[in-house]
């Protein structure tokens, strides 16, 4: 099988680049897994903040909420819906986060309780609101990458793990579950496994470092009201908000892990609800169910995007995070025009912040 683009990966990286792509080269995309999506990206909190992470990650962020709100157009049923953000904290904890972003609006005591009224108000002094902050259908993000890159004549092979890479007059032969592919241009958007897909391609890696974090949805005592907040403290040591009747709730815990399935903890989840009882009257009641992902990236923090400078042909498109899910449309939309020489000159600061050859990498 021949492709001018080998996608290595089929979560969120993966099918949003392939969906960019397709209309413009020959795509194939494989992942290891039997599905797609089987490990973060669908086992993400579901939201795209405007006001979460560094400079680059809110200005991508932007940007895949204005696409996707026009991908929404088209489909039946929206895939966001609002869903705003309140960090609490002291009175100078809450002017320090708005001074330095710009998305924030800081909300005295009485406020907040009006916002949140399930909130202990003894447990803080005020909040920084986000009001642009969204939840994401991500299974229906995830469908409308895939079908629009299959429509548009992308390949999408499950239970494909590359075993074996030859490359030869500028071109790779790569062994991929029982299809032989060849390819111009090979993306390693493979998550947690980015840096051993990198070593079979012959790349140094770049200290990309897999994450455990979890998540329960939990249910309640006190009814909860589904349009509400969602909620965390200014150090980002836990958040929850509503899903439908329940609570999804996060310990927001950053263990380091190997990369594979990853599986719950359960005193990472027992501790947060009773922290959570602690801040809260809601009385969470038990866990429906639990889940937990990885976050991958490198020890800055940012994603690595773009082609390697010593390898020919071969992309990065790997180190998200835990902002995968919320800048995937811009992330994608700026490699593919990296890979097909398109790239808006205006986002030169932005091609230099993810490349793969920036300082600090390993």
């Amino acid at each position: 099988m021949d492709c001018d683009v080998l996608i290595v990966g089929g979560g969120v990286a993966g099918l949003s680049l392939a969906w960019r792509l397709a209309p413009q080269r020959a795509v194939v995309l494989v992942e290891a897994e039997p599905m797609l999506a089987y490990h973060s990206s669908s086992r993400s909190a579901r939201q795209m903040q405007p006001s979460y992470g560094p400079a680059p990650i809110r200005g991508l962020t932007h940007r895949t909420i204005a696409m996707v709100k026009r991908i929404s157009e088209r489909l039946p049923a929206p895939i966001l819906m609002p869903r705003p953000l309140l960090t609490l904290g002291t009175a100078e904890e809450v002017a320090r986060l708005v001074a330095d972003n710009e998305n924030l609006t800081a909300l005295t005591h009485a406020e907040t309780m009006g916002r949140s009224p399930d909130l202990r108000g003894e447990m803080f002094e005020a909040s920084a609101l986000d009001v642009t902050a969204m939840e994401v259908d991500v299974p229906a993000l995830l469908e409308f990458y895939r079908s629009q890159a299959v429509a548009a004549g992308a390949v999408v092979l499950t239970g494909s793990p590359v075993s074996g890479v030859e490359s030869s007059g500028g071109r790779y032969r790569v062994s991929t579950g029982s299809h032989t592919i060849t390819a111009g241009t090979v993306v390693d958007a493979a998550g947690a496994w980015a840096d051993p897909v990198a070593a079979q391609f012959g790349a140094r890696p770049r200290g990309l470092e897999p994450h455990r974090r979890s998540v329960a949805i939990v249910s309640t005592d006190k009814p909860v009201d589904p349009a509400g907040p969602m909620v965390e403290p200014a150090d980002e040591s836990f958040y929850y908000r509503p899903d439908g009747g329940h609570l999804l709730i996060s310990p927001c815990e950053s263990v380091p892990a190997e990369p594979g399935d990853a599986q719950v903890v359960d005193e990472d989840i027992t501790g947060l609800i009773q922290r959570i009882g602690e801040v809260t009257t809601v009385g969470i009641s038990g866990v429906v169910r639990a889940w937990t992902g990885l976050r991958t990236q490198p020890a800055d923090g940012l994603p690595v995007v773009g082609f390697d400078a010593e390898v020919p042909g071969f992309f990065w498109l790997a180190g998200q995070g835990g902002y995968g899910i919320q800048t995937s449309a811009a992330l994608a939309t700026l490699a593919a025009g990296l890979i097909t020489g398109g790239a808006a000159d205006d986002d030169g600061w932005l091609v230099e912040a993810l490349s793969p050859q920036r300082a600090g990498l390993a």
